[in-house]
């Protein structure tokens, strides 16, 4: 055993995934040499949690197997002022960044005058954590990229080790929105739910699997193998046979396999609710809430419907000094009107002050969920500020 990391338990109680030496530290070194291209020579700073899996693979293991130099904040990032990180950007004169779209939306947030102010100049950007919105991406490649560096998102997870659907940074074009391809040697496929393969780059939404074992996979859930198998092999694999073909790997995420090849990931198969006959993704409804000028960050919660079976509730935290209205509310009730249809119109849009988050950054929107259909709010050991929920529950029970 190399180490154990638990997972953040978003969907239900943490679970420790085993990682092993060999094959994870090969993984995490060929993912960091081609799809982080990490030289030598590089400054190199990965503004996450070293206690995440993104801060055990791409800030010790990867980075250090290749001998870059690595920049460490310890910090809060507004402290002690919002502009501190391109200040260090600056000063270290950083190649290569890596954040999540939660940090991107708080930069947003905060505003464009923060990085103006300081003179850096990254050649390679990289998120990572969960799906990125389009309007999150094109902000993070005006306004910190300065239009000219690459942007690599990455989909993979706690359990893989390493990237899994990506980009290859000046062999593939970037795309907004998207997850991108298979890295080499993984083979992602999407199925329904009745464990088929469905028509490769369809277009339509199903089940993201792995077909083939990779290096960087997890060994088991430690202490407790027969939840291993039940979590992410029994769905769509023979679990008796001994032929590693008769074995897929189930990730647990909605996505979509579109007609050019790229894969556009949904997020967890518990955010993607039925509205009306149609299935949608939590992040393509706040992606059209995003559009909304005055959002810093939205999150979507299904509402149980007895027509529709699940309506959209939305969750959102306003830009810095923005005062929310009837008006702000019926111009992000429009954008999702305009952008997916009036079947998807919420049903309600609360403004928050903050969102209920994990400590590497991930939205718990099974919370949301909970608070939307007045259930208990569940497992929140892993918050990041555990008097979120309640206070949103206060909110909501009080309108």
């Amino acid at each position: 055993i190399l180490f154990l990391m638990y997972t953040s338990g978003t969907t239900g109680q943490p679970k420790g995934a085993q990682h092993r030496t060999g094959g994870y530290l090969s993984y995490v070194a060929g993912t960091s040499k081609y799809v982080l291209d990490i030289e030598p020579e590089d400054t190199y700073w990965c503004a996450a949690d070293i206690g995440w899996i993104t801060g055990h693979s791409y800030i010790v293991y990867g980075p250090l197997a290749l001998g870059t130099t690595s920049v460490m904040q310890e910090g809060a990032p507004d402290h002690p002022h919002k502009g501190v990180t391109w200040e260090i950007a600056e000063r270290h004169d950083v190649d290569i960044f890596h954040t999540s779209p939660t940090a991107v939306r708080t930069y947003m947030k905060w505003g464009e005058e923060y990085p103006a102010a300081y003179d850096f100049d990254f050649r390679h950007m990289t998120t990572v954590g969960e799906p990125i919105q389009p309007e999150a991406w094109l902000w993070y490649y005006t306004h910190i990229g300065d239009e000219d560096a690459v942007i690599v998102d990455t989909w993979w997870q706690t359990e893989t080790g390493g990237h899994l659907i990506t980009n290859l940074p000046a062999l593939q074009d970037m795309k907004p929105g998207s997850a991108g391809h298979a890295c080499p040697g993984i083979q992602p496929a999407i199925y329904d739910d009745n464990g088929d393969p469905m028509v490769s780059a369809s277009g339509r939404a199903g089940n993201l699997v792995i077909e083939r074992p990779w290096p960087g996979m997890l060994q088991t859930v430690y202490g407790n193998d027969q939840r291993f198998i039940n979590e992410y092999w029994r769905r769509f694999s023979d679990v008796d046979s001994d032929d590693w073909r008769d074995w897929v790997y189930e990730a647990g995420d909605g996505a979509v396999h579109e007609e050019d090849g790229y894969f556009r990931v949904l997020g967890r198969l518990d955010d993607v609710m039925n509205v009306a006959g149609h299935r949608l993704g939590t992040m393509e409804l706040e992606s059209a809430v995003s559009q909304v000028p005055e959002v810093a960050e939205a999150a979507v919660a299904a509402r149980a419907d007895d027509q529709k079976g699940n309506v959209p509730d939305v969750y959102v935290t306003p830009r810095d000094g923005v005062e929310v209205s009837d008006d702000m509310r019926d111009k992000i009730i429009s954008a999702v009107e305009k952008e997916i249809g009036p079947f998807a119109r919420p049903a309600n849009v609360v403004f928050v002050g903050d969102l209920p988050k994990t400590r590497s950054g991930k939205i718990m929107r099974r919370i949301l969920e909970n608070i939307s259909n007045d259930e208990g709010l569940g497992d929140t050991t892993t918050l990041r500020d555990p008097t979120v929920p309640e206070q949103i529950r206060d909110q909501v029970q009080s309108a």
